[in-house]
């Protein structure tokens, strides 16, 4: 058995639970800490779950809303901690003195019941990666925090039997908005951030014949609107706007089996 849920999605903090089982045991892993140790436990509760619920972190990459709360889960319990020797490095892990175990892309971890294969992804950190989750028999993708699609990307999420996809931005949203020029440029860049069409581009692409559902991530509350990230995945998928689910900022993506 395979499932998921989100503690919440977007520039304000990032997590994601994954739990395999089977008759021998249930693993647990969370996908990024950008939380505070008070919210990181509020939203593991919403969820059923408590720190010891966790069997160990993995982590995408060093910006503060994907790593932040990582060094002080990591002090409040022993817990294994996934990343790249990059990240680890740009996190300051060993200056903060948190153990980690290395990643390294197309290379898989298991842990029990679960696999988790790491792939690369075009992104202005040091050395990202997001990842690929299996029991054996189901699979599971989350793609955030990418800038661009590539045939690594479209390739490891093909064949998925669910996807939580970044949809960050709505273009037209994001040129006409507040935002520096410059802030524009990196976030709408080939290192930057997905929009909602590019996602719908990656869909398109992946062979989804065996996706049974896909969750929205990642959406900017300034630059996009649930409704637009919906409508682009749904033209895809050929289905209603409200079969697409959105995992957001402050409530997450209730639990979902794989």
């Amino acid at each position: 058995m395979l499932r998921v849920c989100s503690l919440g999605s977007g520039s304000g903090g990032n997590g994601l639970i994954v739990e395999a089982g089977d008759d021998a045991a249930v693993i647990r892993i969370l996908v990024d800490d950008g939380f505070t140790p008070r919210q990181l436990e509020r939203r593991l509760q919403r969820a059923g779950l408590t720190l010891e619920s966790l069997d160990a972190v993995f982590v995408t990459h060093e910006h503060s809303d994907h790593i932040g709360g990582v060094a002080a889960l990591a002090r409040r319990r022993p817990i294994d901690v996934y990343c790249t020797d990059g990240t680890a490095q740009a996190a300051g892990f060993a200056r903060h003195d948190v153990g980690w175990r290395r990643v390294e892309a197309g290379v898989s971890i298991s842990i029990g019941p679960l696999s988790v294969m790491p792939f690369p992804v075009p992104h202005d950190a040091t050395e990202p990666v997001q990842y690929l989750f299996t029991d054996g028999a189901r699979r599971a993708g989350l793609l955030t925090d990418a800038g661009a699609a590539t045939d690594v990307i479209v390739s490891a999420l093909s064949n998925l039997h669910a996807l939580v996809l970044e949809c960050n931005h709505d273009p037209q949203m994001l040129a006409a908005g507040a935002y520096p020029p410059f802030l524009k440029q990196r976030i709408a860049g080939p290192y930057g951030h997905l929009s909602n069409e590019q996602a719908a581009e990656i869909l398109d692409a992946i062979d989804r014949r065996a996706l049974g559902w896909i969750a929205a991530a990642h959406l900017s509350k300034k630059n996009n609107r649930p409704g637009f990230a919906r409508r682009a995945l749904a033209t895809v998928m050929g289905c209603r706007d409200d079969e697409i689910d959105v995992a957001d900022q402050d409530t997450g993506l209730a639990w979902r089996r794989v």
